[in-house]
C-alpha cells in the first residue's frame, strides 16, 4: 500500500508540477530516490507519466483558451500567452522539446494547443523532453549517491 501512496503522490506531483499551477517535482523523485525503497525505473515512470499527461492538460486547455483568455483568474498573462505564441511560431514544434524547461516549459505546451500543433507530434516531443529531464536528474542523482 505504501507503494502505490508513494507512486500516486509522485505521479500527482509531476501532473501538477506540468500545469501552469505553480509546483516542483524534481524534489520528490530525487528525495524518492534517495531513499532507496523503490525501484529507479519506475519512479521514474510514474513521473514521467504523470508530466507528460499535466502537459496533455495544457494542449487541451490551449485548445479552448480563448473563451477564457481575458479572465481574471486565469493563470498566465495575455502579455506571457503572446511571447510563448511568438516563440512557437518561431520554434516552431520542435520548440516543445524545451517542454522541460522551468517558466517556458508550461506555457509552450498551451500554446502548441492554442496553435493546433497536431496531438501525436505533441505527444511524442513532450515525452521525449520529459522523459529525457527525468532520466538526466535520474543518473546525476544515482551517480552522486
Amino acid at each position: 500500500m505504501l507503494d502505490l501512496a508513494t507512486y500516486g503522490g509522485l505521479f500527482l506531483t509531476a501532473l501538477v508540477a506540468a500545469t501552469l499551477l505553480p509546483a516542483q517535482s524534481e524534489a520528490a523523485l530525487v528525495g524518492l530516490l534517495l531513499a532507496g525503497a523503490q525501484p529507479p525505473w519506475a519512479l521514474l515512470l510514474a513521473a514521467s507519466l504523470g508530466n507528460v499527461l499535466g502537459s496533455v492538460v495544457n494542449w487541451l486547455l490551449g485548445r479552448g483558451v480563448e473563451r477564457w483568455r481575458d479572465r481574471r483568474w486565469f493563470p498566465v498573462s495575455a502579455k506571457d500567452l503572446d511571447r510563448a505564441a511568438v516563440w512557437y511560431r518561431r520554434w516552431g514544434k520542435w520548440s516543445l522539446l524545451l517542454s522541460w524547461a522551468p517558466i517556458i516549459g508550461d506555457p509552450l505546451t498551451l500554446v502548441a494547443g492554442v496553435l493546433r500543433e497536431p496531438f501525436p507530434v505533441f505527444l511524442l516531443l513532450v515525452t521525449v523532453a520529459k522523459v529525457g529531464r527525468y532520466l538526466v536528474l535520474v543518473a546525476a542523482t544515482l551517480g552522486a549517491a
